[in-house]
């Protein structure tokens, strides 16, 4: 295969995730701007979310990070579990994604219950746990705090 799949040019063994990146950008024909953003939560090769914490924080996060960036586009787990890629329409640095990230991992974090959960609005609703969900907030949120104190 020929193709040129950007996360396949990362080299996964160098990076310390948690971690916000722009990982895409493409100007479609008519000017329109489309980013993308690697949003890592867990380190690669070394720790994946369960699958019931990536469906719980993905359903969170659709709306929560709405509320922090507009234009968004979609945010989706990655198949190997270790984040999210958040695509929106626009130019938006990574810093204010991050600071939008760890706005939105707070609601998550007090939030008391996950939208959707139910099988008219979700293909696999059994499979969430919201405590999952908010420990894994609880520790992506220090970790990018306490980086982002020189930062940001």
């Amino acid at each position: 295969m020929k193709i040129v799949v950007e996360s396949f040019t990362m080299d996964h063994t160098k990076v310390n995730a948690p971690f916000v990146r722009k990982c895409g950008h493409i100007t479609t024909p008519k000017g329109d701007i489309i980013t993308k953003f690697d949003l890592r939560f867990t380190q690669p090769n070394a720790e994946a979310m369960p699958t019931a914490a990536v469906h719980a924080i993905e359903h969170l996060l659709a709306g929560y990070i709405r509320e922090e960036l507009s234009d968004i586009i979609d945010i989706s787990p990655m198949g190997c579990r270790t984040g999210f890629y958040l695509i929106k329409i626009g130019e938006t640095s990574e810093k204010e994604v991050t600071l939008a990230l760890m706005n939105a991992l707070k609601k998550v974090i007090n939030t008391e219950e996950i939208p959707a959960v139910n099988p008219v609005q979700c293909g696999n609703y059994r499979d969430m746990s919201l405590f999952s969900a908010q420990e894994y907030a609880k520790e992506v949120y220090s970790k990018l705090e306490a980086s982002a104190k020189g930062n940001i």
